[in-house]
């Protein structure tokens, strides 16, 4: 029988003292999956990137070229850092999974809490994108057709095309046993952001600054004031505070580390680092570019989802419509990924550390997936409950559990410096999970 990721081998606990060899597999005695290290990349990259690099050109808006570069890297890097304490945590206990990190740290609450919280973040991520497809759906397929074609047909309904996609794709994905066999949709979804990036470089030479004042190309009267073509190095509004959250949420893929560990093949912390090191790096560079020539296409009249950007100015333009539906596909492919940890997670609160069964296994997929479809149907704000949600349980997930959970069982003394760097990283998850609950409700005071 196959070894199922979601039984967790126990091995005996040795103290994190940071000297042991990194190129010792993970548990010692396991020898990882069948996912090769492009397949890790890939499915990695998949877990990073999302619908946020579309509202990236924004905060770039809102903070200065500079500002959001100095920005984008402190966050990258702070991700990095998790991840390796989260590696070295595993590495050195013997669990496989971030929800038992929990349970040697803090016992059977910090285990549950764990749960819990990858639960909670992640039904509202994939509501969240399945919300997204359901408006922009319709929309993307429409621009394909004729302005005068027969309306309110049924694949210009939103409601009935995610029903339709969650069973024939997003089901067949998700019921997959192992997260290493997405390897090949993942290389799929990285292919549509980098279009999506290459379309945005293109598109900087297809609209004029200053913009026409009408919205218009046709027509094209333009703006006298030549000084909004000036970008700007350095920002600091209201709306630069924006700028942090929206950054910290695009390099959140903690659920899925441990996963992709344990379907590595030939499994060692040091290969997974490598793994983690060129998945950041490459979505870092995939979102500072498209940032770079989103805002130096629109500078300060970027909008907070770049794509309206292009539909004002370059309507029914084919690139605009392919990019926008690649956007969508990329999304999409990335829902079943998100899913694989949420249902690892569910399974480990109801039948504990049991053997794998398919029963339970697709019984808990199309509960999930039921789940997440009835919140993006019939929740009509699923976006701003998922922001509340996600300011709680993503900055946890990304910053503060796992430096918790090294401080707790690390031998380390607190005034050394990898214990100051995870009490950091718990100081700025509190700092950045209290500002986005801040902006969440300031937004709502302001739209009310």
């Amino acid at each position: 029988m196959n070894r199922n990721i979601n039984t967790d081998i126990q091995s005996d606990y040795r103290p994190i003292d940071g000297d042991d060899d990194q190129s010792t597999p993970l548990l010692g005695t396991m020898q990882g999956g069948n996912a090769s290290f492009q397949a890790c990349v890939f499915n990695m990259m998949n877990a990073i990137m999302g619908s946020g690099i579309l509202g990236l050109a924004y905060a770039m808006a809102s903070t200065g070229i500079v500002g959001f570069s100095i920005l984008l890297i402190v966050v990258s890097s702070l991700a990095t850092y998790s991840i390796h304490l989260l590696l070295t945590l595993c590495d050195q206990t013997g669990v496989s999974s971030y929800e038992d990190l929990g349970g040697r740290a803090f016992g059977k609450f910090g285990k549950i809490l764990v749960a819990i919280s990858i639960i909670i973040q992640n039904i509202g991520a994939m509501a969240s994108y399945m919300f997204i497809l359901k408006t922009e759906f319709p929309a993307s397929i429409s621009g394909f057709l004729s302005p005068d074609h027969t309306r309110d047909v049924w694949y210009e309904d939103g409601t009935i095309l995610i029903i339709l996609v969650t069973v024939c794709v997003v089901l067949p994905l998700a019921i997959l046993p192992k997260i290493g066999f997405l390897g090949y949709t993942s290389i799929l979804a990285f292919l549509f952001m980098l279009f999506f990036t290459v379309v945005v470089v293109l598109k900087k030479w297809s609209i004029p600054c200053p913009l026409p004042v009408n919205g218009t190309l046709s027509l094209y009267e333009v703006s006298s004031n030549l000084s909004e073509c000036t970008p700007k190095l350095f920002v600091l509004t209201s709306q630069s505070a924006y700028a942090v959250p929206t950054m910290a949420f695009s390099f959140l893929c903690h659920t899925a580390v441990l996963p992709i560990y344990c379907e590595l093949q030939r499994p060692t912390k040091k290969r997974m680092q490598k793994v983690t090191n060129i998945s950041i790096a490459l979505s870092f560079l995939l979102y500072f570019i498209s940032a770079l020539f989103g805002y130096l296409t629109f500078f300060d009249k970027v909008d907070s989802e770049l794509l309206l950007g292009y539909d004002a100015y370059l309507s029914r333009d084919i690139l605009v419509m392919l990019v926008r539906l690649a956007i969508l596909l990329a999304v999409l492919l990335t829902v079943p990924l998100i899913h694989f940890p949420t249902r690892k997670a569910v399974q480990l609160l109801v039948k504990g550390d049991n053997p794998f069964s398919w029963f339970s296994h697709s019984l808990t997929t199309i509960l999930l997936l039921t789940i997440v479809l009835l919140l993006a149907i019939f929740v009509p704000d699923i976006r701003n409950v998922y922001g509340v949600v996600g300011s709680t349980t993503s900055t946890c997930l990304l910053f503060v559990f796992p430096g918790l959970f090294f401080l707790k069982m690390s031998s380390h003394p607190l005034l050394s410096l990898p214990a100051i760097g995870a009490v950091c990283l718990v100081a700025i998850g509190v700092l950045v999970g209290l500002l986005s609950l801040c902006i969440i409700i300031v937004s709502w005071a302001q739209n009310s």
